[in-house]
């Protein structure tokens, strides 16, 4: 199953790219909290591994490419439900935000295979929830950014 989707980012792609970092999605995904079985000093380099835990769910992710500031792609499998890729990427929005200066718009692909007839069911309910799922993204950094987050280095 293909689900590509958008949403804006009220900073420029240089800065927006670490957000969708495994280190940086920590700032504003709750409970995001990626575990690397090795240390790295880059979380975006090609080949990196990290684990998550997320809504129940351990899952491995491998980075399989990344441009910075422009894009970021993952393998990721959830044993015994679902295996694929996502992909993340960022271009000028070709608009201002307001006291970030330029926006980006951020497009996201997810790109998966259900393992199982629970997991085919259950991807059918992500396809269905998916521009609202992003949508929640987009809200999620908002809120972040307005609480005095600190942008990304």
């Amino acid at each position: 199953m293909r689900l590509t989707g958008a949403l804006t980012v009220p900073l420029p792609p240089d800065e927006a790219f670490r957000l969708f970092t495994a280190r940086g999605e920590e700032l504003w995904v709750d409970g995001w909290q990626p575990r690397f079985p090795v240390p790295v000093e880059d979380d975006t380099e090609p080949g990196t591994v990290f684990e998550t835990g997320a809504h129940g769910e351990a899952t491995v992710w491998v980075v399989l490419a990344r441009e910075r500031g422009r894009s970021i792609s993952y393998a990721r499998v959830t044993p015994g439900s679902r295996a694929g890729t996502v992909s993340v990427t960022l271009e000028p929005a070709g608009r201002p935000a307001r006291e970030y200066g330029e926006a980006s718009e951020v497009t996201v692909t997810y790109d998966l295979t259900p393992l199982t007839g629970t997991a085919a069911r259950e991807l059918e309910d992500f396809a269905a929830g998916y521009p609202a799922f992003l949508a929640s993204w987009q809200s999620a950094i908002e809120t972040w950014l307005a609480g005095g987050g600190n942008r990304p280095a």
